[in-house]
């Protein structure tokens, strides 16, 4: 509460009002005060003591010296002045009581507008506690989706131990059964004759002039095996690069791989010139 509350004069004359009931300390006079607000008033000792020095000068009161405390009394010209200035006493606690109430009521109104703020912050962090537990939950299916896609992967891409071959079904030049089976499946005609199945593979003979029948099946089968092996060699690159690539593929790595699949064309083609 500001000064305005008490007019000129008035907390002069409220200070008398306190002191004729009886002798008080400083700090006595100030908690008086403060209850007569109801706590919304705490005057400071900066407003009090040089008031009340001022009623010593002129008279009004007395003080009186205890080590270090000093009680404040009412002499009989300061009652004298209380008396010749009753009806302002009266208005003035008719004053004190309204701005006790207006007082209140801003406390009031703040509290409210404080519990207004505090409901409106209370709501915005549910809120964004609702949001984040989704995001999360979308975070987590989409991260148990690449999880299973990448089991998925693994599972697909897994190599097969040192001692067996990358075999289809069919292994060009190995003699096993397993090569007659799927090349009796590559025949297109069911009312061919049955392929035998190929021998260990001998020196490749000169070219005859017009090859048989035989022959071309051979062919086909053969480029079916390259298909699938070209097929199986592709979705290995493909998976080391995408175990790599979760731990910063450089690009001199790919550069590398790019000359060695460069060179091993190179040398497929000498091959099949």
């Amino acid at each position: 509460m500001s000064p305005a509350v008490f007019g000129h004069g008035a907390l002069r004359l409220y200070l008398l009002s306190l002191l004729a009931d009886a002798p008080r300390h400083g700090y006595e006079l100030m908690q008086a005060l403060e209850q007569r607000f109801g706590g919304t008033y705490s005057p400071s000792a900066g407003t009090i003591y040089p008031r009340l020095a001022k009623l010593e000068e002129e008279g009004l009161v007395t003080k009186t010296v205890e080590g270090r405390k000093a009680t404040y009394a009412i002499t009989d010209a300061g009652r004298a002045e209380l008396a010749a200035r009753e009806h302002e006493l009266r208005d003035l606690e008719a004053e004190i009581t309204d701005s006790v109430r207006r007082m209140a009521s801003e406390v009031r109104e703040g509290v409210r507008s404080a519990m207004r703020s505090l409901r409106a912050d209370l709501a915005a962090a549910e809120r964004d506690a609702r949001d984040d537990a989704r995001d999360a939950a979308r975070d987590a299916r989409r991260d148990a989706r690449e999880a299973a896609r990448d089991a998925q992967d693994a599972a697909s891409d897994a190599p097969r131990s040192a001692d067996e071959p990358w075999t289809f079904g069919f292994t060009w030049g190995t003699g096993s059964g397993s090569s007659a089976r799927a090349a009796d499946s590559h025949v297109p005609n069911p009312g061919s004759p049955p392929v035998p199945s190929p021998g260990p593979r001998p020196t490749p003979p000169a070219p005859p002039s017009a090859p048989g029948p035989d022959d071309r099946l051979g062919a086909r089968l053969a480029a079916h095996d390259i298909d699938l092996r070209l097929a199986a060699f592709r979705q290995e690159v493909r998976r080391l690069a995408r175990r790599d690539r979760t731990e910063h593929l450089s690009a001199d790595a790919a550069a590398r791989v790019a000359a060695e699949l460069d060179g091993a064309l190179a040398r497929i083609r000498d091959i099949l010139r």
